[in-house]
Formats: C-alpha cells, structure tokens, sequence
C-alpha cells in the first residue's frame, strides 16, 4: 500500500495492520498484541518489511498502530516520517530511520507527540525550511506541521478542502506541489490553489481542470516536471481518473477517462493545456524519471478506487516526454503481465529501473479472486536501459557526498564512448508512493557547464540547487544523463 526507497537503497514496504495473517511472520516473541483488532488480537505477522535491492533479501518490520492510508516524507536526516492512518493509527506519528541492510533498524511510534487532527488520505510535503505539511484528510480540512510550529496552535483551516468536497469525496490524498517560489499548489478534485503555508492563506485560484474528478477515490495521478534553467517555472501535469459517479454506484465497468491536463502554475495567468493518453486509466502511477520523462504505470481502465471496484487492468505503461509538441507527448511501452490495480506503487530506483509493487482491491489477502492480492515484486526497466545504450551510460566516478545550497562541486564521470554535448546531473528525491501519488516526489536539473577530459575521466563543473524551495533538503538521488541515459545515482546529502 506504501512504499518508500532510502538512502541506503533498501525499500521499506507498509500495509495495514489489521489485514490479518500476511505470508511474513515477525521475530520470534515480537508479536504485537491489540485486544480491538477484530481479527488477530495476537498478530505475529509483519505488516512492514525493508527489501535489500542489492539481495533482494526482505526483513520484517514490526508496526503497531493502523497505517491503512497514511501519508509519509522524508526529513532531511533522512528518517522517514509517517503520519495517520485508520482506527488507533488515526493521530499517530511514525519514524524510520533507515540503516545499512546488515543493521537493525525499525518502525519507531513516537508516544511525546500526536496528530492535532487525525488523518486517513492525507498528503505530505517537505516544505523549504525541512519541515513536513499534512494536508487534509477524510473529513479532515485543515492543514498541519510536522515538527509542531510552535506559533501556531495545532491545525489550521484550508476552507479549499471543504469546498471542493463532493457526495463521493473526491478530495482525498490532494495532490500537493512545492513550487519554487515556496509556495504550494494544491489540487483536489478538479479545482487547484496556490497556498502561502508561510501566511495560511490561499493566493490564487486556478481555473477548473475538465473531465472528472482526479483524486481519491477517482484519482489518476500527477506530477510536477523537472525544475531547470532559472527554477523559476513549474510546470503541473495530471492525469486520468474515473468518471463522476463510478464510486457511488459501485461501477466496475465505467470507463476510466484518459485526458491529461498540463499548467504553469507560476504563469501570471495560467490555464490548463489538455491532451490525451493513449489509454483511459485510473490508479495509474508517475514516476519522475532521471532524464526528466515520466512514466505513467499500473491502474485500470474501468472502475474507480476502493476494494473489488475496477476492472480492465491498463497493462500497457505510457512515456510522457514533456518537451515533445502536443499530440506527440505519449508513447506505449511494453506491456507488463501482473495486474496492478488497488492499493499498486511503483517507485524510481538509484539504479534507474522503477520497482513495481503491490496490488490488493480486497480487504483481507485473496488469492483465488479474478485480480487476486499480489506479493510479486517486479522492477521495469526504462528503454534508456536496453544493452544497444550502454555504451553511452556514464558512472559517476567522483561527487561530493554533501553540498550546500548555491555551492560550486565537481562531478567526475567516465564514459565508454566519447562524450558529445552536455552532461546533465539531476537530482531526485525519493517520494513516499502511496494510492497513485509520489507524496515530495521532484527532480531538479542543476546547472551545469560542458564536461571536460580529466586524466581519463570527464570533469563537470556544477552548481547546488539555490535554496530549498527548489530543493528541499534531504538525500537525493544525483543522477549524471549522457544522450537520455541515466548513470547508477549516488546518494547526496543536500544541505543549508
């Protein structure tokens, strides 16, 4: 249901806990006892596990309290932050901070401090200053911070939520942006705002987005493209989702629509920019990939969100290249086998490869059902990764392991063929994938200056992101891109 890569290139992975027996017991004598669970009230199963991607070796993890649709970030220490959830999970606030894959390391459920207002779908987003905001949630229209700002008091009311706010809610999991003036553009069912969280005070309405609602439980998915040049402009991409009125009459069958709506969300008048996938999908993933592409993966092409609701897998991952023209922006790829419908996330790896994982439209684990609940995980490997390219993949043979915000840094790469044009060195974030949505995800393009040969190597001259509001800090995967290919990424630590 949750996944999340760290630093240390294990992934942690994060069900609920009242699933009953999953197919992974925890440590001998480390059962977790709950007298209100009503189906296990000693549950000796684990209902979190970290993957090894260098083994693909999976430890459990021991979680306490309910986390079926919470939210997470990392902090920019690296620990990862989660928050909410259902039943004793709903005001709870998680840590991990992740470890070598031979240490120890796990789920810590913090007891000094709670949630002011709970939340079940709600959206996290690392703000400039390393901070974490918590937006919204079911029958939850305010906003809050994580660590607790001590000048305000608890919650604070976004009216926005409410408004938008349907008779199938369709304002779950808001899509949520940090744009690079430090504000936040925040979209819920077909309306967006720009949202001073500095002030708590909404500074622009944008106009309407056609064709449905786009969040839970009718979501599609969204991005923000990479960040570059001057930083100043970003650009929102969302995509999909399901018909109005699909999740209230249980329609398994309605079509999903398959429209696209693209923004400049710093643009003085900003309007939406429409075009079509090649598919109608609902539940679809996007992924920012190292280049600056997104993939657009798993979902269904009939139906909406919720259990036993969709039909019609979309087996077919698209590529959306943004700087194409209009009409030429999407291309089929090769079709995956496993259905991934409810409850999918797909995650970009270091290694440029994006992990594929889950699916379960059931309550508890089935595994006889027509889309039955999935254990299988599976990478897919972009065609930036197909063997006639490696010849022009760099490895980064030299980068700092830390850099300030504005700071100068050389990057040294080595390259099989010689090098024509620019190197690029990108960074991206590791988001927390949870129903459809990478809460943080971002990448941002640095400046850079044309690599040069440098005792067999080549030398590239770079400059740290300017501030946090274009880079929030935080690891980052630094990936160098030779002629759209995508080296290994090296963990930075990008500081103030």
């Amino acid at each position: 249901m949750h996944t999340a890569v760290t630093r240390f290139n294990t992934v942690v992975l994060l069900d609920r806990t009242n699933i009953g027996p999953s197919r992974k017991m925890l440590p001998k004598g480390h059962c977790r006892i709950d007298s209100n669970d009503v189906v296990l009230k000693k549950d000796c199963f684990a209902h979190s596990v970290v993957l090894d991607l260098q083994t693909n070796q999976i430890r459990p993890l021991m979680i306490l309290t309910d986390t079926w649709c919470s939210s997470g970030q990392f902090l920019p220490d690296g620990t990862l932050v989660q928050t909410g959830g259902d039943l004793d999970g709903f005001k709870k606030i998680r840590k991990f901070e992740p470890c070598e894959p031979g240490e120890f390391c796990d789920w810590v459920e913090l007891k000094e401090v709670e949630l002011a207002n709970g939340r079940w779908y709600a959206t996290n987003q690392i703000l400039p200053d390393g901070t974490v905001i918590i937006v919204g949630g079911r029958g939850t229209n305010t906003v809050e911070y994580y660590p607790p700002r001590k000048n305000k008091n608890g919650a604070i009311e976004l009216k926005f939520l409410a408004d938008v706010e349907d008779n199938q809610m369709d304002n779950l999991y808001p899509y949520v942006h940090l744009l690079p003036n430090g504000h936040l553009f925040i979209f819920a069912n077909n309306k967006a705002v720009m949202y001073d969280h500095e002030g708590n005070r909404v500074i622009r309405d944008y106009p309407a987005l056609s064709g449905g609602p786009r969040n839970y439980p009718s979501a599609g998915s969204s991005v923000m493209l990479a960040l570059e040049g001057d930083f100043s402009t970003a650009v929102i991409v969302i995509c999909g989702g399901a018909q109005y009125g699909a999740y209230i009459e249980r329609s398994t069958d309605t079509p999903a629509h398959g429209s696209c709506g693209r923004i400049v969300a710093t643009d003085p008048k900003p309007g939406w920019e429409m075009e079509d996938m090649p598919y109608g999908r609902i539940m679809g993933d996007m992924v920012m990939l190292p280049t600056g592409d997104t993939l657009i993966i798993n979902g269904a092409q009939a139906g909406t969100q919720g259990f036993e609701m969709a039909s019609n897998p979309c087996l077919y991952p698209v590529l959306y290249r943004p700087d194409q023209p209009v009409g030429l922006r999407f291309m089929t790829l090769n079709p995956g086998t496993v259905p991934r419908m409810y409850h999918s996330t797909a995650n970009l790896l270091p290694d440029g490869r994006v992990l594929i994982a889950g699916s379960n439209p059931h309550y508890f684990y089935r595994f006889g059902a027509e889309f039955p609940t999935e254990l299988r995980l599976e990478t897919f490997s972009p065609e930036y990764l197909s063997p006639d390219r490696a010849n022009v993949r760099p490895v980064i043979e030299g980068i700092p392991e830390t850099v300030r915000y504005g700071e100068a840094f050389d990057v040294f790469v080595s390259v099989s063929l010689p090098v024509v044009g620019i190197i690029e060195v990108n960074f991206g974030n590791a988001p927390f994938a949870t129903h459809s949505f990478s809460q943080g995800q971002r990448l941002v393009k640095i400046n850079v200056t044309p690599s040069v040969p440098d005792s067999g190597r080549y030398r590239i001259k770079c400059t740290a992101p300017p501030n946090g509001a274009v880079a929030p800090p935080g690891y980052y995967m630094v990936f160098a891109v030779n002629q759209g290919v995508p080296s290994v990424a090296r963990w930075v630590h990008l500081v103030a």
